[in-house]
C-alpha cells in the first residue's frame, strides 16, 4: 500500500496559540466515534491538568534528537522557541487499518504532512479579529505579557499560510466553528475518492473501474 491508497482519512487542524484548535478538536472527539487523536512528541513542560500520553508525550531534548534521526517523525517542527513533532509508525499503522485521524499541529508541520500523505486534509482556524485573539490568549493566563506579544507575531506569520490549506473556519462563535469542523470531516468521508479508499469491496462487488489516469 503506498501513501495515497490508505484506507482512512487523515486530517490535520492548524491554527495561531489562542484561536481555540485544541478546544475544537477536544469537541469533534466526543461528538464523533470514528475519529481519532494523534498525539504528538513535545519537548515543552505539560501545562495546568495536561497528562503524559494524552494531550501530548513530553519529553527532553535528547529524547526528541534521538527520534530525528531515527527518522520516527513524520514532521516535526520548532513552535515558540519548543519542538513539536508527529510518529510516523502510528500515523501510517492507523490510517492502513482504516482509523480517521486528526492531527492538531501548527502550519509548518500541516504543510510537511501533506507534502507526504496527498490525500490528508488540510484545515485552518482563525479568530474573528486580533482584538479578540488578544483577549483569549490574556484570559488562558498562562503568559506572560512579553510571550503573549511573542505569540501574536507569530500568529501573523501563521495566517499567512492560510491560502495553502483547504478549509478554512473563522471562530467566532463556537458552536458554528464546531459544527463547520464536522461538516468538513463526514464531507471529505462522502468524496467518491474517500469512498473508494474505505470502501473498495463495494466498488469491486459492482465492476466499477477505476478512474483514468492523466
Amino acid at each position: 500500500m503506498n501513501r495515497m491508497d490508505y484506507p482512512g482519512n487523515l486530517f490535520v487542524v492548524a491554527a495561531p496559540s489562542g484561536t481555540g484548535k485544541s478546544s475544537l478538536v477536544k469537541a469533534l472527539l466526543e461528538v464523533d466515534s470514528r475519529m481519532e487523536l494523534s498525539v504528538s512528541h513535545t519537548t515543552r513542560a505539560p501545562r495546568g491538568q495536561e497528562v503524559h500520553g494524552r494531550e501530548y508525550y513530553f519529553v527532553s531534548d535528547d529524547e526528541f534528537d534521538r527520534m530525528i534521526e531515527a527518522d520516527a517523525f513524520v514532521e516535526w517542527a520548532q513552535v515558540h522557541n519548543r519542538r513539536y513533532g508527529t510518529s510516523r509508525k502510528a500515523i501510517e499503522d492507523k490510517i492502513a487499518a482504516g482509523a480517521d485521524i486528526v492531527l492538531e499541529i501548527d502550519y509548518q508541520g500541516a504543510l510537511q504532512i501533506r507534502r507526504q500523505f496527498a490525500n490528508a486534509v488540510l484545515i485552518f482556524i482563525l479568530p474573528p479579529s486580533w482584538d479578540e485573539l488578544r483577549r483569549r490568549l490574556q484570559r488562558r493566563g498562562e503568559d506572560s505579557d512579553d510571550v503573549i506579544e511573542l505569540r501574536l507575531r507569530n500568529a501573523a506569520q501563521e495566517m499567512a499560510h492560510v491560502h495553502e490549506f483547504d478549509y478554512v473556519i473563522i471562530n467566532e462563535v463556537f458552536e458554528r466553528a464546531l459544527f463547520d469542523l464536522k461538516t468538513i470531516t463526514h464531507s471529505q468521508r462522502l468524496r467518491v475518492a474517500a469512498q473508494r479508499r474505505a470502501r473498495a469491496e463495494v466498488f469491486q462487488a459492482l465492476g466499477i473501474p477505476q478512474p483514468p489516469t492523466c
